[in-house]
């Protein structure tokens, strides 16, 4: 019996040596530290030397390696967007609200009441259009430079190319008027386009202004700016007092690029910027109608960013009012005549095909 007894307990001490050999190796091999939940109170969980080395780990890690980290407290404010793309862009340093009761006038050529804009200051203004491809290229310019400007379009081209006047209103650039056919407001005889002919054309000036700001207003097809422009910049005093009734403003000019008269893109820029350094600030008259400024309109920002202008944005306080009979006579040009009522299957029908 003792021998079997000393037997049982030499091969239970044997087993036991056994499974602790095995229990040693495998820690050994596997360096696994112990679970922090298995810690003596007290201990550090996670040792200086170890969190460094797992940063350093996540700092070398590839983008699509690095582990989501949720922040639990103040977490980082998101960056703000930024509205424009282009780092070299020529943005817009200052917007002013111009407020139009009484028809203020805007440009030393003919007004010296508000002198607003600060050295290197320019406001960009664009008259004529709207017109095919040159209009757009103004606007891809301006929206590349993510700046703005005014325009002061003909009645007559809303009416041809409304689709561009509307993308000149949905860009957040201010839309004026120009008359309805471009007439010399201090005479009442011109010519002008009327039923697809050049034609002598006797007018009311008062008539042009307002014909004018209603086909702008419809083609664009909703609210536009009340800032006016007299075509060739002559105004009689009467039409001035009738536009400061109407809450108008009044825009002349400080720099006439005269881009008119220019056929090729680097005229119109050297014009531009000769003005400017010889002035220093100031409102700019151009003619998106005119093709060397829609094809020189990019290069010309690019250079107003190179000089160091800034531009400035005329925004309305308010709206411009229409009158009603001008609307409708508007609605009733563009529509054409009325329908004669008939199907065209009972005007037109194939007998030979």
């Amino acid at each position: 019996m003792r021998l079997a007894a000393i037997a049982s307990a030499l091969a239970i001490l044997l087993c036991a040596a056994v499974f602790g050999a095995i229990f040693l190796q495998r820690t050994s091999v596997s360096g696994a530290a112990p679970s922090p939940a298995l810690a003596a109170p007290g201990e550090d969980q996670a040792p200086a030397a170890a969190t460094n080395a797992r940063a350093e780990a996540l700092r070398a890690a590839s983008p699509a390696e690095q582990p989501i980290v949720v922040a639990q407290q103040q977490p980082t404010p998101a960056p703000v967007a930024s509205t424009c793309s282009n780092p070299n862009a020529l943005g817009i340093s200052r917007v002013v609200e111009i407020d139009t009761t009484g028809g203020p006038g805007f440009g030393f050529e003919h007004f010296k009441s508000h002198d607003f804009l600060r050295e290197g200051e320019v406001v960009l203004t664009f008259d004529d259009g709207p017109w095919p491809k040159n209009t757009p290229n103004v606007l891809a310019a301006l929206a590349a430079h993510c700046t703005k400007a005014i325009f002061f379009p003909i009645g007559l081209h809303a009416t041809y190319e409304p689709g561009i006047l509307k993308q000149v209103a949905a860009a957040g650039h201010a839309v004026g008027s120009h008359t309805w056919c471009h007439q010399d407001l201090s005479k009442t005889k011109g010519k002008c386009q009327i039923s697809g002919k050049t034609q002598a054309y006797d007018y009311d000036p008062k008539d042009e202004i307002e014909k004018g700001i209603s086909a702008v207003r419809w083609a664009v097809g909703g609210p536009t700016a009340p800032y006016f422009r007299f075509p060739a910049l002559r105004q009689p005093p009467e039409l001035v007092e009738y536009l400061g009734k109407r809450n108008i403003a009044i825009f002349s000019t400080d720099l006439d690029s005269f881009d008119f008269k220019m056929r090729k893109p680097e005229q119109v820029r050297q014009s531009v910027l000769a003005k400017l350094k010889k002035h220093g600030k100031g409102i700019v008259l151009l003619h998106d109608f005119q093709h060397a400024t829609g094809d020189g309109a990019m290069d010309l920002l690019n250079d107003l960013k190179a000089g160091g202008y800034k531009v400035v944005f005329m925004k309305p306080k308010f709206p411009v009012t229409t009158i009603a009979s001008y609307d409708e006579a508007i609605l009733k040009q563009v529509k054409g005549p009325v329908s004669d009522g008939r199907p065209t299957s009972s005007v037109v029908r194939t007998i030979n095909e």
